[in-house]
């Protein structure tokens, strides 16, 4: 039987960037990524999510976090120099990205969009995103995903 590739494993197969495939079967409802990480039996610190947000002029912008945490706007905001940002209305992210929610990966999306990754991140041999493909994640070292799309480490998140 052939193995399903998505756009993000052929882009990485594209420029020769070792990845592991994690997939898991889903329903039709939404399960967040936490539980995604039982799933594919990985420490929750080491899965990522994927978010867009946009600005006033309809410009947007991605922020790959842990998928246990938050996103600091205003932090996000001034990663990539806005006043503000708000999240892509989840009726958009379709047609935006190409993706569906839960299936929404950094690499492959119908533009290039800059990027932005928390900083906790960037020390790890490996972290886990999207595949595109709700039910499949990549396991992937993160500069070796900064070498094929333009992406920054920040530090994004909400601290307490």
């Amino acid at each position: 039987m052939k193995k399903l590739k998505t756009n993000a494993m052929r882009i990485l197969d594209q420029h020769n960037i070792f990845y592991h495939i994690h997939e898991f079967k889903i329903g039709k409802e939404h399960i967040e990524g936490d539980q995604v990480a039982k799933l594919i039996q990985k420490p929750v610190e080491q899965v990522y999510k994927t978010l867009v947000l946009m600005n006033d002029k309809n410009e947007h912008y991605i922020f790959v976090i842990p998928v246990v945490e938050h996103l600091d706007i205003k932090k996000a905001s001034k990663s990539v120099g806005q006043k503000k940002l708000e999240l892509l209305p989840l009726d958009q992210l379709t047609k935006v990205t190409g993706y569906v929610r839960g299936g929404c990966s950094p690499i492959g999306m119908k533009k290039s969009f800059k990027t932005i990754i928390d900083d906790s991140a960037q020390p790890l041999s490996s972290f886990i995103i999207s595949a595109g493909k709700r039910g499949y994640q990549v396991e992937i070292d993160p500069n070796d995903l900064a070498s094929i799309i333009d992406i920054e480490f920040h530090d994004i998140l909400k601290h307490n």
